[in-house]
This record gives C-alpha cells, sequence and structure tokens, in this order.
C-alpha cells in the first residue's frame, strides 16, 4: 500500500488514533490535573501519584491490546479464520504504538 497514490492519509489518520476510549481519557486527564493542581502544595506526593497514575494509564493500554490479541486467538483456536482486515487493524494499532513509544 506504500508508495499508492492517496493511500497515505488514510493511514496517518489511523496512526494518531486515540489508543484509549473518550471516556477512559478524561477520566485519566481530569485524574492527571488534579494531580498538577497539587504539585503546588505537595510536590513530592504529586510525583508520587503522577507515577502510579502513568502505571494505571499503561496497564489499562496492556490490558486493552491483551484483550484484542486474546480475541483474534480465541478466533485461532477455535478454528475460525480471522478476517484479514481484522489482522490489518490490531497491526495498526500495534505499529502506531510502537512509534508512539519510540518518539517520546
Amino acid at each position: 500500500m506504500a508508495g499508492t497514490p492517496g493511500s497515505s492519509a488514510p493511514e496517518q489518520g489511523q496512526e494518531n488514533e486515540p489508543l484509549l476510549g473518550p471516556e477512559e481519557a478524561e477520566a485519566f486527564q481530569s485524574k492527571w490535573q488534579a494531580v498538577q493542581t497539587a504539585f503546588v502544595d505537595d510536590p513530592q506526593d504529586a510525583v508520587r501519584t503522577a507515577d502510579a497514575l502513568v502505571a494505571e494509564v499503561m496497564q489499562t493500554l496492556a490490558r486493552s491490546f491483551a484483550a484484542r490479541k486474546e480475541g483474534l486467538e480465541s478466533q485461532w483456536g477455535r478454528g475460525e479464520e480471522v478476517l484479514t482486515e481484522d489482522l490489518r487493524i490490531a497491526f495498526q494499532r500495534y505499529r502506531s504504538f510502537f512509534n508512539r513509544l519510540l518518539s517520546t
């Protein structure tokens, strides 16, 4: 697909697709705002809380990827053929997450 005229725009949009649902992301943003505000009064506790919050986000992402992988593997285990489109989407999500981790 790479190199096909016009094909990079849709893939680029999928590359930047949010890794969390909007409700989860909003909840984590609210927690982060509270931690950031608390920094003024107790920086040490704010850093500890920020560490825990980042760990929570990472665990949530890991569970999300594991659940998708489990779904695909259960289809394979039952002898079902997984649609190439489902595999493409899963692969794109992995690639996007991988690239985001390396670019930080």
